[in-house]
């Protein structure tokens, strides 16, 4: 297992500890995992990619470490405590 440490936003923000893929892994060189095009069998157009992981990897495996506090949003209605008039 590689670990590293991983910021992220959704559902709430905190710090993770996550595993990597193996870089030196001969079936994706790093990556994790591979893309495969795909199309319509009719027509031969192009429809999407889709996302295969790596035996390598699990993207799954991973721990919050430290969730990081919101901080609160200011309402407009209060005045800009560093605003650019005296205070006297």
């Amino acid at each position: 297992m590689r670990l590293r440490i991983h910021h992220t936003t959704w559902p709430r923000p905190a710090l993770i500890l996550t595993d990597t893929p193996r870089p030196d892994c001969p079936d994706c060189g790093g990556n994790g995992g591979h893309n495969h095009d795909y199309g319509d069998h009719e027509t031969g157009e192009y429809v999407g990619t889709e996302w295969e992981p790596c035996h390598c990897w699990d993207e799954t495996r991973r721990w919050i470490v430290l969730p990081i506090p919101r901080l609160p949003r200011r309402h407009r209605d209060t005045p800009d405590p560093w605003g650019d008039e005296p205070p006297f």
